[in-house]
């Protein structure tokens, strides 16, 4: 019995992010040191797992059918291979055989001998038909959304809330196939600190900062990276701060608050542009873990000041800050393309709890921020809830408070992360 330390590494990190909670994007880097991979081998591993966590949907409707007692029977770990074994049949260049032996010899090793048959059965009776055909069978029957969710590999309730917030519902598969794609690293040059042409890559769409890594590679063997005068962060982020950065008020431009800063991309960025104009920026977050890594990403300016409050009881004086940012806690359905496990472990029950938190933080930020002055809303979702309605109501509770803009960026058009931004200005 022999498994290859590729697929072994797979699976160890499948089962961390279905057992433990981990996050693909920062368990894979780990693993692969662990199990000392580099080039195609890690290659191999990323691709792997980002598939079978991204298509888990699109796999266990398949398993599912086969399964004659149901997947809810099939022990998780037993689960865990289907998936990559489904992944390899039915999505990668991987022959039959060799999908199918490795993903029982990882089963017979990890798990045991009693599933090794039926785990056997399953993968060469989903090898016999390609993925095309197998989606025409699973969604045979049912409703538009039901027949999406399975097709695109996210749930049913996500299908709905995406519907909801599209400008043209006719985009909705163009968006859900988009999510299901993955992105390439976007780097970001800190203006003041580091010149775009400085960094490897090809010119962003949207920002005149953003350099893209066509080839993948490691950003952390970037030197301006390792430094902190550069980071690794969407574009979509990256408009978030430039323009909340860019919009004008009158009057003095000195002091300015990132009230949700963790884990700190947007906030590097726009101190950077802060320190361009001799303001200083206050960036706070309420986990002092996450804290840590804002220290770590404004390392290269010192015109940062981190603080650790909740940001909806803060130590600041009312109208004190020229501009907030309130990059909002949220369901993160916007970054699919880059957390493919978000998918699975949101529900409608965190919406409404995000939501609360979200009218909260806003409230907070409009009280910090002077007449005249300007409050930036943000999300990493287009969810109308999270988006739109919050944004709604606050200017329903809110005297003297308008509009200036709002903006929802897609993956599927704009190639960005779904950010959502909304600048509102405090009358004088």
């Amino acid at each position: 019995m022999s498994v290859d330390a590729a697929r072994t590494a797979a699976y160890d990190i499948v089962r961390q992010v279905s057992e433990d909670g981990a996050y693909v994007n920062l368990v894979i880097p780990r693993v692969l040191r662990e199990h000392q991979l580099s080039g195609r081998d890690a290659a191999f591993v990323t691709e792997l797992v980002s598939g079978a966590v991204r298509l888990r949907g699109t796999y266990d409707a398949i398993i599912d059918t086969l399964a004659s007692h149901g997947i809810e029977r099939i022990d998780p770990p037993v689960l865990d291979a289907l998936r990559l074994g489904a992944h390899q049949l039915l999505s990668m260049r991987v022959p039959d055989h060799a999908a199918v032996t490795t993903t029982v010899d990882l089963v017979r090793r990890h798990v045991g001998h009693k599933p090794v048959g039926f785990t056997n059965a399953i993968l060469r009776r989903i090898g016999r038909r390609a993925l095309g055909a197998w989606l025409d069978e699973v969604t045979t029957g049912l409703d538009e959304d039901d027949a999406l969710a399975i097709r695109y590999s996210h749930p049913r309730w996500i299908v709905r809330e995406l519907r909801e917030a599209l400008p043209d519902p006719a985009q909705l598969v163009d968006l859900l196939a988009a999510d299901n794609a993955a992105p390439k690293v976007t780097l970001v040059a800190r203006p003041g600190l580091c010149e775009p042409d400085e960094l490897p890559g090809v010119a962003g769409k949207l920002s005149p900062y953003a350099r893209i890594l066509e080839g993948g590679g490691m950003p952390g063997d970037i030197p301006a990276v390792r430094d902190g005068r550069a980071g690794v962060q969407d574009e979509g982020s990256q408009l978030v701060a430039i323009t909340s950065a860019a919009a004008p008020i009158e009057g003095r431009d000195e002091r300015w608050l990132d009230l949700c800063a963790g884990p700190g991309g947007k906030s590097a960025l726009w101190a950077a542009l802060a320190a361009g104009r001799g303001a200083r920026v206050v960036a706070n977050e309420v986990q002092r873990h996450r804290a840590d890594l804002v220290r770590q990403a404004v390392r290269a300016l010192d015109n940062v000041e981190v603080t650790v409050h909740d940001g909806r009881h803060g130590p600041w004086e009312p109208g004190s800050f020229d501009r907030v940012l309130v990059d909002a806690p949220c369901t993160g359905l916007g970054a699919l393309r880059r957390r493919p496990e978000s998918r699975w472990r949101r529900t409608t029950a965190d919406l409404d709890d995000l939501v609360a938190l979200q009218g909260q933080l806003l409230a907070r930020a409009i009280e910090l921020t002077r007449p005249g002055g300007v409050v930036a809303y943000a999300t990493c979702s287009p969810v109308v809830a999270e988006t739109r309605a919050v944004v709604d109501a606050a200017l329903q509770e809110h005297a003297g408070l308008d509009l200036e803009s709002m903006q929802q960026w897609w993956p599927h058009t704009d190639g960005t992360d779904a950010m959502f931004l909304a600048l509102l200005r405090r009358r004088e």
